[in-house]
């Protein structure tokens, strides 16, 4: 469904990427591993438009790379990003309603499939969502995308900073997305998270993919854990 080959990123005159390939299969979930700084943000944010590249971004055999955000957006690619985009002065369902495509949502997910995944959204339905804990703007994030009915969503750090309860909400989440057949490249620091969801394990150090495999060969690789990912 995704397929990266030899892609390069720059922020201005700094390279940052360098010749990162890889793929997302349909229905797939595939887990970005890396340090803070090993280029796992850059990766998502150049396959939706937000940061200049070279080299090829094929979705669903359609050359990407060079299109705006909101037409990558409308091709069937969700983001979900670190800083939780929430409109802080709409409602919770208001900034639910903003994440469709068009006024007439005919996509497979319905603001009913959201407060059953997060009752807390269902319970706050009224509320600003400026006034909501960090857990549950996250929840309110990740169901915004879900409203634009992607076939890919990527999703950037669901779990950093939250607790632990959330963090296993966010894990259900994630299976119910597979579950419904979606494809998700997940960029996340949270090793067990990422470990117990994936269908295959990617990771990057120094801007480039130094392991591809499955979740048990990356926890059999004790080399590639020390090496890249253990602080």
């Amino acid at each position: 469904m995704l397929e990266l080959d030899k892609l390069n990123a720059f922020y201005g005159k700094s390279h940052v990427l360098h010749g990162v390939s890889f793929t997302v299969g349909e229905g797939e979930i595939v887990s970005l591993l890396g340090r803070n700084g090993s280029g796992r943000s850059t990766t998502v944010k150049s396959i939706m438009g937000l940061v200049d590249g070279a080299g090829s971004i094929r979705f669903k055999g359609q050359e990407i790379l060079g299109r705006k955000a909101y037409e990558i957006a409308h091709l069937g690619i969700g983001y979900v990003p670190e800083n939780r985009d929430i409109f802080p002065k709409l409602t919770v369902e208001q900034n639910l309603m903003l994440g469709q495509k068009t006024a007439r949502n005919t996509g497979q997910w319905k603001l009913a499939d959201m407060y059953g995944m997060f009752p807390r959204l269902k319970e706050r339905q009224h509320t600003e969502a400026g006034v909501l804990s960090g857990g549950e703007q996250q929840m309110l994030t990740l169901c915004r995308t879900l409203m634009g009915d992607p076939q890919l969503i990527m999703i950037d750090e669901p779990t950093e900073g939250l607790a632990p309860k959330i963090v296993e909400l966010v894990a259900d989440y994630l299976r119910e997305l597979k579950r419904r057949g979606l494809s998700v490249l997940l960029v996340e620091q949270k090793l067990t998270i990422a470990l117990e969801v994936a269908d295959r394990c990617l990771v990057m150090g120094h801007g480039q993919i130094v392991f591809e495999g499955t979740a048990d060969q990356l926890r059999a690789d004790s080399y590639v854990r020390k090496e890249w990912l253990e602080v």
